[in-house]
């Protein structure tokens, strides 16, 4: 079955991203995906930090257009979209090591029997635009700063409060990031709200599946690009009974998919690609996942008979 298929993916990406370069592999600092720096031998880590850097080191003066400085910002962003647009949000569902890290913690809630909360839509909407606002400043405070002369502990704003800079490093063995770093009062706030954050989130992922995934940066930054990337989720919306199962079982509540009758194309923001809707829709071939205009999976009533039949 499909979520089998993605779990093995999901594991072998974990292992290859986690002690990749502790044997030679690295992808470098352009991954679309949350593969943290502070992992020591990690395989590659995500374009976030790099982007961070990269604003620190942009000046906005006109000769800056013509240095190689431009270069040094441009060529790490290529990268990026070279790694993200042949795959686009699958690298979330099926590569991400910090998204295989909420599917662990969602497995002991489930195996605890504990249900988890349950989302209104105007909640989904007003939530959504976080991520957005989350992009836009790791790339403001470090242009800050470059220009204005923001105090330089201000860098990497984000991942110093990303959840995955304590969690991630876990697995390699690191504690050493649960801390809190009083050399001046910007470091002590970052750390602070790191670990404040950190707490949060872990409680958020626990009782809310895939909870951190609804504000990450990572995802906002993909959506931007999305329309380039050869991935879609089609729907035939003539042959949808509104049975509401895709919306039902999707691990981020996306409405969308379920409401959308006249746009074939309901790969969404927040859709990260598990493909979970797919597999839990009853009209056979209602909806697709295409790369490059290759059917990738289809629904089916027979697949979705199976599935059920096993549990």
């Amino acid at each position: 079955m499909v979520e089998r298929v993605r779990l093995i993916c999901q594991h072998l990406s974990f292992l290859f991203f986690m002690y990749g370069g502790r044997f030679g592999l690295h992808l470098g600092n352009s991954v679309p995906c949350l593969s943290c720096p502070f992992v020591t031998g990690c395989a590659g880590h995500c374009y976030l930090m790099v982007m961070q850097r990269s604003s620190v080191g942009f000046q906005t003066s006109f000769e800056m257009i013509f240095s190689a400085g431009v270069v040094h910002i441009l060529w790490p962003l290529v990268l990026f979209l070279l790694f993200f647009l042949p795959l686009s949000k699958l690298w979330c569902a099926w590569l991400c090591p910090f998204c295989l890290f909420q599917d662990w913690v969602t497995l002991i809630r489930k195996k605890l029997g504990i249900r988890q909360l349950i989302w209104t839509r105007n909640t989904r909407t007003r939530i959504r635009p976080v991520k957005y606002i989350l992009l836009a400043l790791l790339i403001v405070i470090p242009l800050a700063i470059a220009n204005f002369g923001l105090h330089p502990d201000w860098g990497l704003p984000f991942c110093q409060i990303c959840p995955a800079r304590p969690i991630l490093p876990l697995f390699a063995g690191s504690f050493e990031y649960f801390h809190i770093d009083m050399t001046n009062s910007v470091t002590l706030g970052f750390t602070l709200t790191a670990m404040i954050l950190t707490a949060g989130f872990l409680v958020g992922i626990f009782f809310k599946e895939r909870f951190f995934c609804l504000f990450c940066p990572m995802l906002a930054l993909m959506n931007l690009f999305k329309r380039f990337s050869p991935v879609r989720l089609e729907k035939k919306g003539i042959a949808c009974t509104g049975c509401g199962n895709c919306e039902r079982m999707c691990p981020v509540d996306i409405p969308e998919v379920h409401l959308e009758r006249k746009n074939r194309d309901v790969l969404t923001q927040d859709c990260m690609g598990c493909m979970t809707c797919a597999e839990s829709c009853p009209g056979h071939e209602v909806l697709t996942y295409k790369w490059f205009g290759i059917p990738l999976f289809s629904s089916s009533t027979q697949y979705l008979s199976r599935k059920w039949s096993k549990k």
